[in-house]
């Protein structure tokens, strides 16, 4: 079998024909339909099967659900009147913006039109913000692809540094840079998906450029809270969790 061969059949989901419980579901559906007043379309030609969500709890990613709530206690705090965001998740920013003026920012611009809200593009290796401009700065979950094609950008293996260091350089004096990336015990790279970075690594490149750290939180990748943690200390269990960190210029 090839390579690509084998990616397809490890990795492709084939389609599921639906389990008997379905069909039972939708005879009661339609059964019910008929002893009251009828309001919707109901037909098999209709049929949309969603075949795995009948689970115990409520599934989460726990990365896009703890650092973006962990951003906006930060926000709420610093209290800024525009807020600039880099890339992170488009969730966070358009939610952001019904409390903040908010300008998102991407590689891949998002059509997005929302009231105290902008998108627009930047390419986060050479941004057009003039140095120490922006006082409220965040850009999480996406240093670490920088560089690596997955997005279309270029193929840079030093495409993070130099985004990190257009971080720093754009920040304003007393600004908060709200900054997330994976973080485990050993540096490396998951082609194409991602660099995982150690705390003291983000933490000395960050402080080179002349920032210093407020905050660091680590989301842990299976189960329990968001905890804070000093870097130069900090070692995880996990092959790599979330880490959030809060610098200020």
């Amino acid at each position: 079998m090839t390579f690509v061969k084998e990616i397809i059949r490890k990795y492709l989901i084939p389609k599921r024909k639906p389990p008997v419980w379905f069909y039972t579901d939708f005879e009661k559906l339609a059964h019910q339909q008929s002893e009251t007043q009828s309001r919707f379309a109901l037909s098999s030609t209709d049929f949309y099967p969603c075949l795995t969500d009948r689970t115990k709890t409520t599934p989460l990613d726990r990365h896009y659900i703890y650092h973006p709530a962990w951003a906006a206690g930060i926000i709420a705090r610093t209290q800024p009147t525009l807020h600039i965001d880099i890339s992170s998740t488009l969730h966070f920013s358009t939610m952001l913006s019904a409390f903040v003026k908010t300008e998102f920012y991407d590689y891949r611009p998002a059509e997005v039109e929302l009231d105290n809200f902008i998108s627009d593009r930047a390419d986060l290796t050479n941004l057009f913000f003039a140095q120490d401009s922006v006082q409220s700065l965040s850009c999480m979950h996406t240093v670490e692809h920088i560089g690596l094609g997955r997005y279309g950008d270029p193929v840079d293996y030093d495409g993070d540094l130099k985004a990190m260091r257009e971080l720093a350089r754009v920040l304003a004096p007393g600004g908060s840079l709200l900054f997330v990336t994976p973080i485990g015990n050993e540096a490396k790279i998951c082609f194409n998906a991602h660099r995982i970075y150690t705390a003291t690594a983000v933490v000395d490149t960050f402080t080179t450029h002349g920032l210093k750290l407020m905050e660091f939180s680590y989301i842990p990748q299976q189960s329990g809270a968001m905890v804070q943690a000093d870097p130069a200390t900090f070692k995880t269990t996990d092959s790599y969790g979330c880490g959030c960190f809060w610098f200020t210029k």
